[in-house]
């Protein structure tokens, strides 16, 4: 079995958690820069075995896609053209950033913590890894 690795994308910084190669875990990797995204899984998967990349799905609640679905679909398309055998999958991210604030809250982080925007895009892929894997 190979990894799973989720991406939680934004403009700006991209939110990455990963699983272990058993696929029963779903830890935080780390959050880049979208710029940068694509240089990093190049390295992260030459290095790693990975079998399958989920994608978050960012919908507004009646279901539309969001704005920045359209970058989504760019960054898709050349991640097909430099991986064509990886498996892809999206996963509807709906509410995923709230969950990772109240989970930060939960945990005991401080408010200036909190405000660490790269965390909270991390631990929103961690979500969506951790819902894919509770579903599948």
């Amino acid at each position: 079995m190979g990894r799973i690795l989720a991406l939680d994308y934004g403009s700006k910084r991209t939110g990455i958690a990963i699983t272990d190669e058993l696929q029963i875990i779903a830890s935080g990797l780390t959050t880049v820069s979208t710029s940068e995204l694509m240089d990093f899984l190049k390295k992260y998967i030459a290095s790693e075995n990975v079998e399958l990349v989920l994608v978050g799905e960012p919908k507004q609640k009646d279901g539309t896609h969001s704005g920045i679905e359209e970058e989504i679909q760019t960054f898709l398309k050349k991640f097909s053209e430099i991986f064509p055998a990886m498996k892809i999958l999206r996963i509807d991210e709906r509410y995923t950033s709230k969950m990772a604030f109240q989970t930060m809250i939960d945990s005991g982080l401080k408010k200036k913590q909190r405000q660490n925007k790269a965390l909270v895009d991390e631990i929103s892929a961690t979500i969506i890894l951790q819902q894919y894997l509770y579903n599948s």
